[in-house]
């Protein structure tokens, strides 16, 4: 499940950083938070990925 959350993530990061250049050329703050906000739950999520990932070489 790991290959698709990063997918899930990656999507999610790019998806915040249209939103977020939309909000600046708008002059939507509002927006531009809205991105920025998907942004770091997409940093949030390749966080955990990369502790899963540790953990299984660990456990290797």
């Amino acid at each position: 499940m790991g290959i698709q959350d990063r997918a899930e993530a990656t999507a999610k990061n790019v998806e915040g950083k249209m939103q977020d250049a939309a909000g600046r050329a708008t002059g939507s703050t509002s927006d531009q938070m809205k991105g920025k906000a998907k942004q770091g739950e997409a940093k949030a999520k390749h966080a955990k990925e990369d502790v899963k990932d540790q953990a299984k070489k660990a456990i290797d």
